[in-house]
């Protein structure tokens, strides 16, 4: 692409990028609507404003997500604020959410927690659609942590977050839920060099081992930290439902169940506390 004097559409025309994903690289650039551009299209743009179209068209380019180079991704219908410190929410996490939901919506008032919360978007989606709720998001990321909160702000919503690794910052403290997408790419994983992943964090990625270590640490400890009858629920990989949900009936969870996302593919899995 050469410097200006360049209209909207000749960065269109040369970008190289799908239309919408230019698009929305405008609207990012120059603080524009879509309807804007319809008619003002040929308008001759600045070179400060050709410079800023470049910049954000070779990071896309270059396989920067295009969540990362807008700052935001919408989620459960909320628009989140997203960095490089935090996984992209996805799709496939709300029927994480969605599980959630359901074993909360009966209950007048819950104590929820998250962990490995990112940009907040479980903890923050339950608090959202489930306000009766009382919920605590725990990362071991403070950058993450802190993306988390400017989202809680952005919300208006009250969300307890904590610094932690798994359950060490809530040492004797009991909840009616948890819930927690963690890290669960095997290490020789070849996906965690393409895409999008060559651009989230890989500590929120893998558990630089089989895929299953987090799961065995949160289950483990979860009974401790679970009333009676409460329930977990765990986002992970296709093909790691039978192995979660064997870690959940060894653990001595009951009604150990797996949940299919819209592709038909077993996403989340849980179970139900009632032993003494």
């Amino acid at each position: 692409m050469t410097n200006s004097p360049y209209t909207l559409r000749d960065f269109f025309a040369q970008s190289g990028l799908p239309l919408l994903e230019a698009k929305m690289l405008v609207e990012q650039a120059l603080g524009v609507s879509r309807a804007w551009m319809i008619t003002h299209d040929l308008d001759v743009l600045s070179e400060h404003q050709w410079q800023a179209l470049q910049a954000l068209c070779n990071r896309r380019t270059a396989g920067e997500p295009m969540a990362y180079i807008m700052g935001s991704r919408e989620f459960m219908g909320l628009d989140f604020t997203v960095s490089p410190a935090v996984l992209i929410p996805r799709p496939d996490t709300e029927t994480l959410v969605e599980a959630a939901l359901g074993f909360l919506k009966d209950k007048v008032t819950a104590r929820v927690l998250d962990m490995g919360t990112g940009s907040g978007a479980i903890a923050l989606s339950i608090a959202h659609f489930a306000p009766q709720t009382q919920v605590f998001a725990s990362d071991i990321s403070q950058e993450a942590l802190a993306i988390a909160q400017v989202n809680a702000e952005k919300f208006k919503l009250d969300v307890d977050f904590r610094q932690s690794s798994w359950f060490d910052q809530f040492c004797g403290e009991t909840f009616h839920l948890i819930v927690s997408n963690p890290p669960y790419i095997h290490q020789g994983d070849e996906h965690l060099s393409q895409g999008d992943l060559r651009f989230e964090p890989r500590l929120a990625l893998t558990d630089n081992a089989d895929g299953l270590s987090c799961y065995r640490i949160i289950i483990q400890q979860a009974p401790r930290h679970l009333t009676q009858g409460g329930a977990i629920y765990l986002e992970h990989g296709w093909n790691q439902a039978e192995a979660v949900r064997a870690l959940l009936i060894q653990a001595g969870f009951a009604q150990v169940c797996s949940i299919r996302d819209l592709a038909g593919i077993e996403r989340v899995s849980g179970g139900v506390w009632l032993a003494e």
